[in-house]
């Protein structure tokens, strides 16, 4: 990987170790805070290999709530667990009530 990817990855930890209990936010709204708009995608990819970092990534879903990278947890319904070990919601792989779980860093930080 590129060194600026690495540095992108960093980046995107640090904003993700801030999502307070209990909240979620998507691969969107994290790059957009970045400045990087275009670059959610990124943003998952960062979580994906967010293994062993101590990240919240199961606090990070796409922009409709859904858990879009279960299948990168341990065990079949892991991020779901984690979630609802939180108090948050999850119907058929989606968030409940998304508006009022949402963390966006944009207007957070």
């Amino acid at each position: 990987m590129k060194p600026e990817t690495l540095n992108f990855f960093d980046k995107v930890y640090d904003v993700a170790r801030l999502i307070p209990y209990g909240r979620v936010t998507s691969y969107g709204a994290i790059a957009n805070y970045l400045g990087a708009k275009r670059s959610a995608r990124m943003v998952g990819y960062a979580m994906n290999g967010s293994g062993g970092k101590d990240v919240p990534a199961h606090r990070v879903v796409n922009r409709k709530g859904l858990l879009t990278g279960k299948h990168h947890f341990d065990g079949t319904n892991l991020m779901q667990q984690l979630l609802e070990s939180e108090g948050i919601s999850v119907i058929d792989n989606q968030i409940q009530d998304l508006d009022k779980v949402f963390w966006d860093p944009a207007k957070e930080l």
